[in-house]
């Protein structure tokens, strides 16, 4: 924390406006080195920026100082933005390599450092990465909800509360002789206890709609071989994702394919054929192919629409089953009207049909599994195992009354340090302070 850091902070050269950004005790002697002065804070000036060595000018920018505390990362910072040719960010880099205590910026440093500094908190962390890595709509308002802190918020306030019904409990058992302090505290903190343990049970009781859409929606397309789950799965969309042939086998693993729908992400995944085979590169692709269609958020079964014996699914794809006709345009009436008024859809990779429909049905079907309202409060899996582990805690603290308050408190402890772990924060002296505060002991 000590040394102060530096990097390219916008996207690969060359570009119209490049920003190279510094933070930590020696960015004012930075900007100093390389412009003369410091600044006015927070107000874009126009400067030339020179070699410290030579006086040379390097480039005009903008240069933004923010000082202390206030800056995004909680150190000294500043941001110059120069133009984006690769000779001029090289340029300003090296000058600030030449700078005492300076040096290049690992990946994520800044916004650890603002972790570190208490700017961030590790939610508001993982919705960062989430906006840069959103590739929908409905990604970019959940990551920017999570960066606003709807969860950490949350789990600080709930965090609070535990603190507060912790100490209820420890200051019965440790100043229980202070006339301040009330005889019966332990009732009052466990219900305060037990209503906090039944709203993070509703915030868990989601669906997993947070990480559905954080993950993609998982879409898989299985069935035998020749079904034509290749040919379909580069007309859902629109280009040669997927080698077709009418040679058995010819997808041994699986192809992946990303989509936003409506504004919600589709992972689409074309799996081998299931078949038995003595192929053991064959066998393996079936294997994995039956994994993930047993994974998947949705399963399209494929078949052969003039093949009756596609019908049947094998032993062990269970969940959300959409079966799919393949190769409609080479039925006969009599066979499309075998398949009418089933719940299947019909569908042609050669001439397009019921391949609109199909996408529409997906699409809607995405909304409904992710969900088109607010945004999820828990968006991964760290989340969803920290508010489990705080449920359990309060369940055992729920189930120790009546036994030693120690017991009581202890849970309550866990409880709260499994919500400081969520957000990163996890300090016993906050119990402390609660009893200072509350009871005046010691004054």
């Amino acid at each position: 924390m000590a040394d102060t850091i530096f990097a390219l902070s916008s996207g690969r050269p060359p570009a119209a406006i490049a920003v190279v950004r510094v933070s930590g005790p020696q960015a004012g002697e930075a900007v100093r080195r390389l412009v003369g002065r410091v600044p006015e804070a927070r107000r874009a000036t126009l400067a030339t920026l020179r070699e410290p060595a030579t006086g040379e000018p390097i480039d005009q920018a903008l240069v933004l100082w923010f000082p202390g505390s206030a800056s995004e990362t909680g150190d000294d910072t500043v941001e110059f933005q120069v133009h984006g040719g690769r000779a001029v960010i090289a340029a300003v880099l090296a000058a600030l390599g030449r700078v005492p205590g300076c040096r290049p910026a690992e990946a994520g440093e800044f916004t650890r450092r603002a972790f570190d500094n208490g700017r961030l908190d590790l939610t508001r962390v993982e919705g960062l990465a989430d906006l840069i890595g959103a590739d929908t709509e409905a990604q970019r308002r959940q990551a920017l909800a999570q960066l606003g802190g709807l969860l950490g918020d949350k789990a600080e306030a709930w965090r609070q509360r535990l603190i507060g019904a912790q100490a209820l409990i420890e200051a019965g058992i440790d100043f229980s002789d202070e006339a301040d302090v009330p005889g019966e505290l332990v009732g009052p903190a466990l219900a305060e206890a037990a209503a906090l343990r039944a709203e993070i049970v509703a915030v868990l009781a989601d669906g997993r709609r947070g990480e559905r859409l954080r993950d993609g929606l998982v879409v898989a397309l299985a069935g035998p071989p020749n079904a034509g789950k290749s040919s379909l799965l580069n007309r859902m969309v629109r280009r040669e994702a997927a080698i077709v042939s009418a040679l058995p086998g010819t997808t041994r693993d699986a192809i992946e394919v990303h989509l936003d729908l409506g504004g919600q992400p589709v992972t689409l995944v074309d799996t081998a054929g299931l078949r038995e085979t003595d192929d053991p590169v064959e066998r393996e692709g079936v294997r994995r192919a039956r994994d993930r269609a047993a994974a998947a958020d949705l399963l399209l079964w494929l078949q052969d629409g003039a093949e009756p014996d596609g019908a049947v699914l094998p032993d062990g794809l269970a969940g959300r089953v959409w079966r799919v006709v393949t190769k409609a345009d080479l039925l006969d009436e009599a066979t499309r009207t075998r398949w009418a008024g089933t719940d299947t859809h019909l569908t042609s990779a050669r001439t397009g049909e019921g391949i609109a429909a199909l996408m529409e049905a997906l699409e809607q079907a995405a909304a409904t599994l992710i969900g088109a309202g607010d945004p999820a409060l828990v968006t991964r899996a760290r989340h969803r195992a920290a508010l489990e582990e705080t449920v359990a805690a309060l369940d055992r603290a729920a189930a120790g009354a009546g036994g030693p308050e120690e017991i009581v408190a202890e849970e309550l402890r866990l409880a709260g340090r499994a919500l400081g772990r969520l957000v990163g924060r996890v300090d016993v002296e906050d119990v402390l302070d609660v009893i200072f505060r509350d009871f005046c002991i010691g004054k």
